[in-house]
């Protein structure tokens, strides 16, 4: 609800000079990013010892507070400060992958993580919708007011309604790093390039989503650039929620890295011919074939993560996961601006595409033969 009018809120709160604004937009922006890189490993390992649930809690409350606080900013500089916060306490989504990765049978995780990803694409394509109604009804302020308070109902949710199986690993007496930890995870083959591909896929995806009205701005007469930027979006989102649970199911059967593998080969072959419309329908439909294909990488790469994490370090495992995650949603958006202002669009798509292939390369010569082993096993031991 909130993320898309930041920069029209920051006009709210006195700022004038758009150029100032574009800057002030991106800083804050990836300021959460940013903190929620550094922390995740932290909310991991408290994971492993408190349990998943506790820190969907955790998150929950921590950032019905801060967004409601948000709603209070005087200005760029306590915005900021409130999106660093937000960062360092976030992870109701990641912590939430963890608790049902981690409470599912593994022959059925991928169809789990499928309908959740359903449900994050319908917030993400609602949110919006919702927020833009609110802000005209209400302005900007409220908007961080309601979105606090619809977190906080979904924190009380998860403390009634939601239960979790978990017993807390033995405790070892030599405490080790977070390097080390990372060490030891990554050690398990496939994982470290798994999270290079998840790196790869934010990146992508972020690196391209905030910069399509641009394109849109091409291709469609100027007085329609808001609803067709909004159907560009809001296609994509539905196509992706429209596969995510069906794509999960696939993934069970057929094992997470073929549907890994084929869904960045859909993503990329369709993302190449956007270089080349002329017309924005044209845009639209290619669009919504990527959604389509993007609803089977994040449920297959988590199905891979939970399926190779060391045994008590499952949540540590996945908050590296969601570093790797942060990460590319952060650089993202910095190089597509860039890389838009020396070849456009156009150009940003052509990357995008090529790094889509070289991720299809990675997860086929360095994921593919060693997660094909340990499916095979798993559904030797697995009751049909």
């Amino acid at each position: 609800m909130i993320m898309p009018f930041l920069p029209l809120y920051l006009k709210e709160l006195g700022m004038e000079d758009p150029a100032e604004i574009s800057l002030w937009a991106g800083i804050i922006f990836g300021a959460n990013f940013l903190t929620a890189f550094i922390f995740s490993p932290f909310w991991g390992r408290l994971a492993d010892k408190h349990g998943r649930k506790m820190m969907i809690l955790r998150s929950g409350f921590g950032m019905a507070i801060v967004i409601s606080l948000t709603g209070l900013a005087t200005g760029p500089i306590s915005l900021l400060f409130l999106r660093l916060l937000n960062g360092v306490i976030s992870g109701f989504i990641p912590a939430a992958i963890g608790l049902v990765s981690t409470n599912t049978p593994k022959q059925h995780t991928g169809q789990a993580l499928g309908i959740l990803q359903s449900g994050t694409v319908a917030g993400a394509i609602g949110g919006p919708l919702i927020g833009g109604l609110m802000s005209q009804a209400f302005g900007y302020r409220m908007i961080f007011f309601v979105t606090g308070a619809f977190i906080l109902v979904a924190a009380i949710g998860v403390m009634l309604f939601v239960k979790e199986d978990f017993t807390p690993a033995k405790e070892v007496k030599t405490k080790t790093s977070t390097i080390q930890e990372f060490k030891e995870i990554t050690a398990r083959k496939p994982v470290f390039s798994i999270y290079a591909v998840i790196l790869m896929i934010q990146f992508a995806i972020m690196g391209v989503n905030p910069l399509l009205s641009l394109y849109v701005e091409e291709l469609s007469p100027a007085a329609n650039v808001s609803l067709y930027a909004g159907i560009v979006v809001s296609v994509t989102g539905f196509a992706n929620f429209m596969t995510s649970a069906w794509l999960g199911r696939v993934s069970d059967r057929k094992g997470a890295h073929n549907t890994l593998v084929y869904s960045l080969l859909g993503v990329a072959i369709f993302t190449i011919p956007q270089v080349f419309v002329t017309d924005i329908w044209q845009l639209i439909v290619l669009r919504f074939f990527v959604g389509l294909c993007l609803g089977g990488l994040l449920p297959a790469a988590n199905t891979l993560i939970r399926m190779h994490a060391p045994t008590g370090m499952e949540s540590r495992t996945y908050g590296f996961s969601n570093s790797a995650m942060y990460l590319g949603s952060m650089i993202g958006p910095i190089l597509g601006g860039w890389v838009v202002s020396l070849y456009g669009v156009r150009g940003l798509l052509l990357i995008t595409s090529l790094i889509l292939i070289c991720n299809v390369l990675l997860v086929r010569y360095k994921v593919m033969q060693p997660a094909e082993q340990t499916f095979r096993k798993q559904n030797q031991h697995e009751p049909n």
